[in-house]
């Protein structure tokens, strides 16, 4: 497990050797959820204001997360990325 991103209680993590579809993991608590690049969620839950903040950051760095994606499917650990402020 990759920690990339920590915000507002939020840890976003990538693993290296992942499955299909291109996502991230959100974990928030006792939540988690692992979100598509498009922020549909694939698997889990979050509570809906951690969701909506999850998404936010999602758009503001989507090119980030591709470009982690691709790290990963390389076998390289994925570069952080700035948190939500």
């Amino acid at each position: 497990m990759s920690e990339i991103c920590r915000f507002f209680g939020i840890v976003i993590t990538m693993y290296i050797r992942e499955h299909n579809p291109p996502h991230f993991h959100a974990r928030y608590g006792e939540y988690a959820a692992e979100i598509d690049f498009q922020g549909r969620i694939i698997d889990g839950w979050l509570p809906p204001r951690i969701m909506g903040l999850v998404i936010e950051w999602l758009l503001l760095y989507r090119k980030e997360l591709e470009e982690n994606w691709g790290r990963i499917k390389e076998f390289k650990n994925p570069e952080k990325i700035r948190p939500l402020e």
